[in-house]
């Protein structure tokens, strides 16, 4: 379940990056659909940054170090 929300969060990441694309290259720069795809993807971002931190702080996550 851990690693499955991590996905989903990546998963939405990129879906908002390569919807921004499209509307870059569809619009031209005449609508504000690719700021809005970008911000959804800096707000996906920051969303998941914080479930892992989240996740760390209530110890469903632990560091395991580079062995």
């Amino acid at each position: 379940m851990k690693i499955f929300a991590v996905v989903i969060g990546f998963i939405l990441i990129l879906g908002s990056l390569g919807s921004a694309l499209v509307f870059l290259m569809r619009d031209k720069g005449k609508t504000n659909r690719t700021v809005n795809a970008l911000a959804m993807r800096v707000g996906f971002s920051i969303l998941l940054f914080v479930l892992i931190l989240a996740s760390y702080k209530m110890g469903w996550i632990a560091p395991t170090g580079i062995r």
